[in-house]
């Protein structure tokens, strides 16, 4: 049986809210199937009213490829792929408050995330999108055939150091400091969707040090012209969390950024984080 889906864009440039499933059930090989087509094409997709327990989640995430356990972040107990994102009352930053990619900084980046809203505060506490295929789009004929033959290395180092914001998160989540073990690797900075073939720029503030083989302050100029653009807001959508919403983003040509715009209030989220199939099993997918 094929579950019906009604899919409703959202915004010009990527996002579209996804009804008609209950995405706790054992979903068929043809909606998943679906699903994964629409979330290549528009890029970030979103479910309202679910009632997803941690087990369940997981579950959804496995249909799509192996689970990424954070190498700085505690999972929940029992389910280490569990990241419960928490920002209690009392807590000043937040976890994910700035413009990323999640895991561009790993040697095999995650494919896409899937978030999933337990506790969401009255107001406040939007994430914004942005698309990186549409920022490529935009750009010149010569700036795009400059950067097709550039990589750039990307590393947790600065976000995780002792400094950084992620790891400044303490308290209600269990963060680690990335000092003195983690590496840096280097990604092309404009990526090819292997399912699509579109384009995207594959930089971001967070994770992206460097252009490959230039120093950092030769690299500067260009990169921030590049994170300027790419936050563009013809770009972009926002999704207003509701209790039970769940938003499943492609790590590929998205970028994020959790707003922290609600002091006082308790938001709790819990999210799964996808990889891609080992080569031998993607090819038997196909």
């Amino acid at each position: 049986m094929t579950e019906t889906l009604k899919i409703r864009r959202v915004a010009g440039a990527l996002g579209a809210e996804i009804s008609g499933l209950d995405l706790s059930q054992d979903l068929s090989d043809a909606t998943i199937a679906a699903i994964r087509r629409a979330l290549v094409e528009h890029q970030v997709i979103f479910f309202r009213d679910q009632e997803l327990t941690p087990a369940r989640q997981v579950a959804f995430g496995r249909r799509f490829g192996p689970l990424n356990i954070h190498p700085y972040v505690t999972g929940m107990t029992g389910q280490p792929e569990v990241m419960e994102i928490i920002k209690e009352p009392s807590d000043r930053l937040n976890f994910g408050g700035g413009w990323h990619s999640d895991m561009s900084f790993l040697e095999t980046p995650a494919i896409g995330s899937i978030l999933y809203g337990v506790e969401i505060p009255e107001f406040g506490g939007d994430t914004l999108f942005a698309s990186q295929a549409a920022a490529f789009d935009a750009l010149s004929p010569g700036l795009k055939a400059t950067l097709e033959g550039l990589s750039a290395v990307h590393s947790a180092s600065r976000e995780y150091s002792a400094t950084g914001a992620s790891a400044q998160k303490r308290g209600s989540m269990q963060v680690a400091e990335a000092d003195g073990y983690v590496g840096e690797y280097v990604h092309p900075m404009v990526l090819v969707h292997p399912e699509t073939g579109r384009k995207a720029l594959y930089v971001n503030p967070a994770f992206t040090l460097r252009i490959d083989g230039w120093k950092a302050s030769e690299s500067k100029a260009l990169l921030d012209y590049l994170f300027n653009h790419c936050r563009y807001e013809g770009f972009t959508c926002r999704f207003s969390w509701q209790k039970g919403s769940v938003a499943f983003w492609d790590n590929r040509s998205v970028w994020h950024f959790a707003l922290n715009d609600y002091p006082g209030q308790r938001r709790h989220m819990r999210r799964v984080t996808v990889d891609p199939w080992p080569q031998a099993q993607a090819v038997a997918a196909e």
